[in-house]
């Protein structure tokens, strides 16, 4: 089993940034990628932006550009830096990792408010 702990969300005006943090604890050698989700109220949750452990990183088409994720394989733990943050990127974000079997672990989500 992996444990997902999240950090970081908040309210933000239009323009400003946040920095996601989330520590994985557990069976973390099973861990082959690291994300984040997100999902806005009546929406599916849709991929923001994933990286492997080598260090390969994939974004949404709606974020590249302006967040940016991040690993730190000796701490366990995955960052989401997000700039220029728009109303649109609104929503619980949740993290993400998983198992080279495609085992997928969750985190508990974390509200990012995006309003002036």
């Amino acid at each position: 089993q992996v444990q997902l702990a999240e950090s970081g969300g908040g309210l933000v005006q239009p323009g400003g940034s946040l920095r996601l943090s989330c520590a994985a604890s557990g069976s973390i050698f099973s861990i082959s990628v690291m994300g984040w989700y997100r999902q806005a109220p009546g929406k599916q949750r849709e991929l923001v932006a994933a990286i492997a452990s080598g260090g390969s990183t994939n974004y949404a088409d709606s974020v590249r550009g302006r967040f940016t994720i991040s690993r730190d394989n000796a701490k366990n733990t995955v960052y989401l830096q997000m700039n220029s943050l728009k109303p649109e990127d609104t929503a619980v974000y949740y993290c993400n990792a998983r198992s080279p079997s495609l085992v997928y672990y969750w985190g508990q989500g974390t509200q990012v408010t995006v309003s002036s």
